[in-house]
């Protein structure tokens, strides 16, 4: 069920929120010269598949984990875009292609070797990695493995239609900070 409408979610969202896409990567050619940021993260039963946002960060940024990348690193557009969620939009492509849901644990990168393994032991990996999730809107990133693969497995255990469509509203109404990053740098 939460398939159907992920597919029917997905694809209207990039037909309203066009414009949105449009604006921001044009904006985004000015501000990076690549508007468009892909990257290989950790799917359903551990395959990989290639992640879609719009480009928050210097194209010569490291490919970590957000809360391991430098506060200098993200661009002028890039904080909007983190703050207002709106570098997020484009993963609706994923979940229209089936490799994410809407609700589900973030997607990790590969060399996120302690929180795969904690993912791992607890099953998170035996669903769709989705765009937001209990985890997000409580402020738990990937820089607390544990606690996010139990928060993660607390949220797959207790996923209902109701929770999943609150996830989804408090996350559009302003819950969660977003990817953390380094403070400081």
């Amino acid at each position: 069920m939460f398939r159907i409408i992920d597919f029917i979610a997905a694809f209207l969202g990039l037909t309203i929120l066009s414009p949105i896409f449009l604006a921001v990567t044009i904006l985004g050619f000015f501000d990076t010269g690549s508007p468009i940021f892909i990257q290989t993260r950790v799917g359903k039963n551990q395959r990989e598949f290639r992640l879609i946002k719009f480009r928050t960060m210097a194209k010569d940024t490291e490919s970590v984990a957000s809360h391991l990348a430098s506060k200098s690193a993200v661009t002028k557009l890039g904080n909007i875009l983190r703050k207002t969620k709106i570098d997020e939009l484009p993963q609706l492509i994923n979940v229209l292609k089936g490799e994410m849901s809407l609700v589900g644990p973030r997607p990790n990168l590969f060399n996120q070797t302690e929180l795969m393994d904690e993912r791992q032991k607890l099953g998170v990996y035996d669903v769709l990695p989705g765009i937001t999730g209990l985890a997000q809107i409580q402020n738990i990133d990937m820089s607390t493995p544990k606690q996010l693969a139990q928060i993660d497995k607390q949220m797959i255990d207790t996923l209902s239609v109701r929770n999943y469509f609150r996830y989804i509203v408090l996350t559009v109404m302003g819950s969660g900070s977003g990817d953390a990053i380094k403070p400081g740098k």
